[in-house]
């Protein structure tokens, strides 16, 4: 006779914490008990709030087959009503869960959005929580379950064909956007804290991003389990693996939007796009490229924050503008709703030290106006010693700036000029108002064949007191030592008001904990300015 299972420590462990999870939310949000990880799927249903004038929306937890023969973890809100009129067919809403989160993540914002008329599809990405499979990081697996969610939903729910829409954060949103290109029925898509382009993402500057990588792939560890292609891929990029870079490179370009860009145009669907200025793990530059390259209907919108800091508050029912928007746009292009977001300046930005909205008609408008700070002199650092100047730390500190507007800051006057080269623009009589993507270009002359320096844009005060603006690492290999080479380094895009009085400080070094630095023991980095290739800081400005 066959010896009984015994579930695994950790299946166990995740399946009870779900349940716990999925309880509690419920219960906060007034919707009646979840069902435990063994409950009958299809059966389990519960009554949320209506909206003032309306039925109840309802709710079910359903289990979903999804691509390969696996079973998603899902759950559907039906606006009220929908079971006594099965004539009536609804636009559909489905929401793949952001990365480590169940399916209950989106519970608030579905309930709202079935109260408004929508019949809203959640579900646990492959791989997470309960749902079957590995987590295949937005591979083709991911895509294919879109797909076939959109499926079961026309065939369980009175859902209609020809309105359907696809939204999420983080990665959610990354899937949402690829789904945009294979699968011609997404009509509308609301991406937010996502990315069009992985590898520019976690390993820009040919650099990678320690601490987004180590997160995702411990967050994934703990609530997931991670296929053999994913955990291969942390392991070469963590361990810089130069060898593999290119089959890294390849992987991250296979799970990124901007390499179908084509097929999202040529299916159409309007796509709003949501981010933070701060994103330590998707920053804003890669999607201001691709909205910018997309041919349909688009917006997009950008407020200070770290990563789905902006839209948090949403996923609690809090009042939130990135929801609120979300709903405008799917109320516009999936029901015809005369709401104006079609009317809006498309570009939507929103300063980190200011109050309100500023619109723009395209990204390019944005960073119209340049102002070119000269970077002067010859400046020798020597590497693998932190100056003091960084980044911060991943989710933490750019939500700090959001909130309390207390962004990394430094005391400029005092960094040590052996390991930080710095250079500093005049006090400005008005304020400067930096709007889009400072670029760096400068000629670098290294020791050693590789290294690595990181650029940081501080404003300055009066007392020396320096607040991160912008940063972004540079990583080069492969050079010849004493050989100068030029170097265009874009800073992360980010709206910031330099007070009147205060100055702009350019700041480069060698270390920061939020990336992998390559610099040999005993390298040394040289900037220097030729006068025939003269080094600048352009700086975006808004009158």
């Amino acid at each position: 006779m066959a010896s009984p299972r015994i579930p695994h420590p950790r299946h166990s462990l995740r399946a009870a914490a779900a349940g716990a999870v999925s309880a509690a939310v419920l219960a906060a949000g007034g919707l009646g008990t979840a069902p435990g990880a063994a409950a009958a799927p299809v059966t389990t249903t519960a009554q949320s709030a209506p909206a003032a004038g309306s039925a109840a929306a309802r709710l079910k937890f359903h289990d979903i087959p999804g691509s390969g023969g696996i079973t998603l973890k899902g759950n559907v809100f039906t606006p009220g009503g929908a079971s006594a009129d099965a004539s009536r067919r609804y636009p559909l809403i489905v929401l793949p869960t952001s990365w480590g989160m169940p399916q209950i993540e989106y519970i608030a914002q579905a309930q709202k959005l079935a109260d408004a008329g929508y019949v809203v599809v959640s579900y646990t990405s492959r791989g997470f929580w309960l749902s079957g499979g590995k987590i295949e990081t937005a591979g083709p697996p991911d895509v294919a379950d879109s797909s076939k969610v959109i499926d079961w939903a026309l065939a369980h729910t009175p859902a209609d064909a020809g309105r359907i829409g696809m939204a999420g954060v983080s990665y959610g949103a990354g899937i949402s956007l690829l789904s945009a290109g294979f699968d011609k029925r997404v009509k509308a898509v609301v991406a937010m804290s996502g990315w069009a382009d992985l590898i520019d993402s976690i390993y820009s500057g040919r650099t990678q991003h320690r601490q987004a990588a180590a997160l995702l792939g411990g967050a994934g560890a703990l609530t997931g389990r991670l296929s053999a292609e994913l955990t291969r891929t942390l392991k070469n990029f963590l361990g810089s693996r130069l060898d593999k870079e290119q089959e890294m490179i390849d992987w991250g370009r296979k799970r990124s939007p901007a390499a179908y860009l084509d097929k999202i145009n040529a299916n159409g669907a309007a796509i709003m796009l949501g981010n933070a200025w701060g994103d330590t793990i998707f920053p804003p530059n890669q999607y201001a490229k691709f909205y910018e390259r997309l041919t349909g209907p688009k917006r997009l919108e950008l407020r200070p924050g770290d990563h789905a800091t902006a839209e948090g508050p949403g996923l609690l029912g809090l009042p939130n503008d990135t929801w609120t928007n979300a709903h405008r746009w799917f109320d516009h292009y999936l029901k015809g709703a005369d709401n104006g977001v079609d009317r809006e300046q498309p570009v939507q930005l929103k300063s980190r030290s200011a109050e309100g909205y500023e619109g723009y008609p395209s990204w390019a408008a944005v960073q119209q106006k340049r102002i070119d700070l000269p970077l002067s002199g010859d400046h020798t650092i020597a590497t693998g010693i932190d100056s003091g100047a960084d980044g911060g730390v991943v989710l933490l500190s750019n939500a700090l700036d959001q909130f309390l507007k207390t962004p990394p800051m430094v005391s400029v006057p005092l960094l040590p000029r052996q390991v930080a080269a710095v250079w500093q623009s005049e006090r400005y009589a008005t304020e400067r108002r930096v709007r889009g993507t400072v670029t760096l270009h400068t000629t670098l002359t290294s020791n050693k064949e590789s290294g690595t320096a990181i650029a940081y844009l501080y404003d300055v005060g009066p007392l020396g007191i320096g607040k991160l603006v912008a940063n972004a690492p540079y990583t080069f290999h492969g050079r010849t030592p004493g050989t100068p080479f030029g170097v265009d380094l874009e800073l992360f895009s980010t709206a910031y008001d330099v007070p009147a009085g205060h100055r702009l400080a350019l700041v480069v070094d060698t270390v920061d904990p939020l990336y992998i630095s390559h610099n040999p023991l005993g390298a040394r980095l040289t900037f220097s300015s030729p006068k025939d290739d003269p080094s600048r800081l352009s700086v975006p400005v808004r009158d």
